[in-house]
C-alpha cells in the first residue's frame, strides 16, 4: 500500500493542506504557465505516473489531495497497467458540470463528467484516460446537485444512491476506484469544509459505507478529496477512517473481506 500526497487545489499549490493519515511520498512537479487546464494536465500526468507506479509493484494506493479533480491522474494511471475501473464516487455535490453548464466556472465541480468521457480534448486525451462507462459509474449521495445535473442524471445511466444504501453484490463488476470528498460528511462533523452543505450522513455512517465498498475486495485505489481550511481539525476527524482504508489496502486484494476472516 502506498499513500500519495498531491497538495493541490486544482492548478494552485496548497503547501499548508493537512491530511488525515501519513504519506509516502509527494506529487508536486514544477508547473508550466498558460492556463488552468493545462497546468492541471501537467499535474494530473504526474500523479498518473506515480499511481501506475504503486500499482504496477502491486501496491493499492491512497491518494490525499485540496480537491476532486485529482481522480482524472488516479484513474488514468490505473489505465495505464491495464485495469479498467469502475468508480464509486462519495460526494456532496454531483461534479457533472461542463464548462457550458456551469454559473460559477468552478472547475472542481467537473471531474465525475470529465471521468465519464466528456470533452476528453480538455484534459483527458493528454493523460491518456479512457472513458469510463456510466453504467459503472456510482454517486453516493449528492444531495447538493446544480439544475444541469439534475437534468443530465435523469438522462444517465449513473446511479446516484444514498450512503446507507450501498449494496456490495450491485456495485458494479470488475476493479473500483473508491473516491471519497469528505464534504460528503454532515459539516456539523467535519468543521472547515470549504463547501459544505448540510443535512448529509454522520461520519459514522459514511465509514461504514466505505467499509461495504472495500468489504468487496474489489478497491484497487482510494481518493481522498480533503476538501477543508487547514487546521481546524477535519484531518483529526477523519484519521480514523483513513486509518483503516490505510490498513485495508494494505491487505490482499482480491477477496471479500468475509473470505480472508475465514
Amino acid at each position: 500500500m502506498t499513500s500519495i500526497l498531491v497538495p493541490y487545489h486544482l492548478d494552485e499549490y496548497l503547501p499548508e493542506l493537512d491530511v488525515p493519515g501519513p504519506t509516502d511520498t509527494t506529487v508536486m512537479p514544477a508547473l508550466p504557465d498558460g492556463d488552468p487546464w493545462r497546468r492541471m494536465g501537467w499535474l494530473y500526468g504526474a500523479v498518473a505516473a506515480t499511481v501506475a507506479s504503486a500499482a504496477t509493484a502491486g501496491s493499492r494506493p491512497l491518494v490525499c489531495s485540496g480537491d476532486c479533480t485529482t481522480a482524472l491522474g488516479v484513474v488514468a494511471g490505473l489505465q495505464r497497467t491495464g485495469s479498467d475501473p469502475a468508480v464509486v464516487w462519495f460526494d456532496a455535490h454531483g461534479d457533472l458540470q461542463t464548462p457550458e453548464t456551469t454559473t460559477s466556472g468552478y472547475l472542481g465541480g467537473m471531474p465525475l463528467r470529465l471521468l465519464a468521457g466528456y470533452r476528453p480534448e480538455l484534459i483527458a486525451a493528454g493523460l491518456g484516460l479512457s472513458p469510463v462507462a456510466e453504467e459503472r459509474i456510482v454517486l453516493v449521495d449528492g444531495r447538493d446537485l446544480d439544475p444541469p445535473e439534475v437534468d443530465y442524471l435523469r438522462q444517465s445511466p449513473i446511479r446516484r444512491i444514498p450512503v446507507d444504501g450501498i449494496d456490495p453484490a450491485g456495485l458494479p463488476d470488475g476493479p473500483i476506484y473508491l473516491h471519497l470528498d469528505a464534504d460528503v460528511v454532515d459539516p456539523v462533523e467535519l468543521p472547515g469544509l470549504w463547501f459544505p452543505a448540510p443535512g448529509g450522513p454522520q461520519l459514522d455512517m459514511v465509514a461504514a459505507a466505505v467499509h461495504q465498498v472495500l468489504d468487496t475486495g474489489r478497491v484497487v485505489a482510494v481518493g481522498i478529496a480533503c476538501t477543508w481550511d487547514p487546521n481546524h481539525g477535519a484531518a483529526a476527524r477523519l484519521g480514523p477512517l483513513a486509518k483503516e482504508i490505510i490498513h485495508r489496502l494494505g491487505q490482499p486484494a482480491g477477496r471479500p473481506a468475509s473470505c480472508r476472516r475465514r
